[in-house]
């Protein structure tokens, strides 16, 4: 294993340490429950939107703490889900009297803690409401879930209701507008090479130099199938028609198009990839309306990418262009 870390076992927390030094106007690191939060929290009359899960998938989700997004960010272990005491701390400093969104993946142990700190909070008077996406087309139940897992939807579902928190939508608007957006996202990855936890010290599963992991997941689990590496333009159709079938997508619709790299992917494949989503979708119909193209939700250094597509109209548009400025995602401040 060759990483450039110290000891594995601290990895988060020096990570945090880092970061916190790095984005000091944007945010706070707070220890002892390990909880990152926007540097002005909590904002007066503001809904909090919180999220969090494992550490690894950076800059999922502290990444996004900040104006226009979230309010605060709980990061577990890597590949492990975070407390309820960090959720239920987030929740604390970042309580502006509006209540609070909790925006969780579908992953069982993400579930049942963000589960167990709403009622904590709720006991402490707070207004909470959880809303779970679970966006991965890839298979119905796997590794560490009930259903489908959260994965790259979760990037677009924080900015939006993030822009809306941030404009004085209240909470019963912000949960609405979340359950609309998990409606109407979809997303698909695949895997070329695996990633190696730190405290593992060695590859979570194996792949042979001419196969691939379709339909893989964001800690390493199982797909719907290992297929021979191909081309391109064999490789981004298995994603993406996947993707298309489920919602339906279907000529006409407009669509934000998010071409993510699990970690080891370069820009230069993963532009390649995006350009091929691009025509398939026009021969289609349907209309890319707004682009997003970079390494926003990881696996460590996993070499893969996926394809989400989000249905949109003139609302949603409006949202995703809101400012934003956080230390992964920031534009028109």
């Amino acid at each position: 294993m060759k990483k450039i870390i110290n000891d594995p076992s601290t990895v988060v927390e020096d990570a945090l340490r880092g970061m916190a030094l790095a984005h000091a106007d944007l945010l706070d690191v707070h220890h002892d429950p390990t909880v990152v939060v926007r540097a002005d929290a909590p904002v007066p009359r503001k809904v909090a939107v919180i999220s969090g899960g494992g550490s690894g998938h950076e800059p999922l989700h502290a990444g996004f703490v900040g104006r226009g997004m979230l309010d605060a960010a709980c990061p577990g272990a890597v590949f492990t889900s975070p407390t309820p005491d960090q959720v239920a701390a987030a929740v604390s400093r970042t309580d502006g009297g509006a209540g609070a969104l909790l925006i969780v993946k579908n992953y069982t142990g993400d579930v049942l803690n963000f589960e167990t700190a709403a009622e904590l909070a709720a006991a402490d008077g707070v207004d909470v409401r959880t809303v779970v996406i679970d966006d991965d087309v890839a298979v119905r139940d796997s590794t560490y879930t009930a259903g489908r897992r959260g994965v790259g939807g979760t990037v677009l579902l924080e900015k939006v209701v993030g822009a809306a928190a941030e404009r004085g939508v209240d909470l019963d608007g912000c949960e609405a507008l979340a359950r609309r957006v998990v409606g109407q996202v979809r997303s698909m990855g695949l895997a070329l090479a695996a990633c190696t936890v730190p405290h593992a010290g060695e590859p979570s599963f194996t792949l042979g130099n001419d196969e691939m992991e379709l339909g893989i997941g964001i800690h390493g689990e199982p797909g719907r199938r290992r297929v021979p590496v191909g081309p391109a333009d064999e490789l981004v159709p298995a994603l993406l028609e996947p993707v298309l079938a489920d919602l339906p997508f279907s000529a006409g619709d407009r669509v934000l198009l998010f071409t993510n790299s699990m970690g080891g992917t370069p820009l230069v494949e993963l532009y390649l990839a995006h350009g091929i989503a691009e025509r398939l979708l026009a021969e289609r119909g349907i209309v890319v309306e707004r682009r997003l193209v970079g390494p926003y939700v990881t696996s460590l250094e996993m070499q893969g990418m996926s394809l989400t597509l989000l249905k949109v109209d003139d609302e949603l548009l409006e949202l995703w262009d809101a400012p934003v400025r956080t230390a992964a995602l920031r534009w028109g401040i």
